[in-house]
């Protein structure tokens, strides 16, 4: 329940443009998924997941893998600017190895 207030408070802030769009995290028990949106258009710019990757290592190890992934696919895209939608987590552990390796990477929020 506090998940979901969590979440509906930080998507009533938040709004991708096409000047500095929404990255998007999801961390499930699995897997970790990220992806860049215009909200304006409604598209999807950049996507990339752990689902179907070779990846192997710990959950923190593969967020950050995604992270820096989700960089260079922003870099083809040309985006340099994001606003972080970090969903219901907070901002800890896995969700800032992904976040700390998409700066690395050069991606700025």
């Amino acid at each position: 329940m506090k998940a979901e207030f969590r979440q509906n408070r930080t998507r009533a802030k938040i709004h991708g443009t096409a000047d500095r769009p929404r990255l998007s995290v999801n961390i499930s028990n699995m897997h970790v998924s990220a992806q860049i949106i215009d909200d304006d258009k409604g598209i999807t710019l950049a996507y990339a997941t752990t689902v179907g990757s070779k990846q192997k290592g710990s959950k923190t190890e593969l967020a950050a893998y995604i992270g820096a992934e989700i960089a260079k696919k922003a870099k083809k895209a040309k985006i340099s600017k994001v606003v972080l939608d970090r969903g219901a987590r907070l901002y800890a552990g896995r969700m800032k190895a992904l976040a700390d390796a998409a700066r690395k990477e050069g991606l700025e929020f």
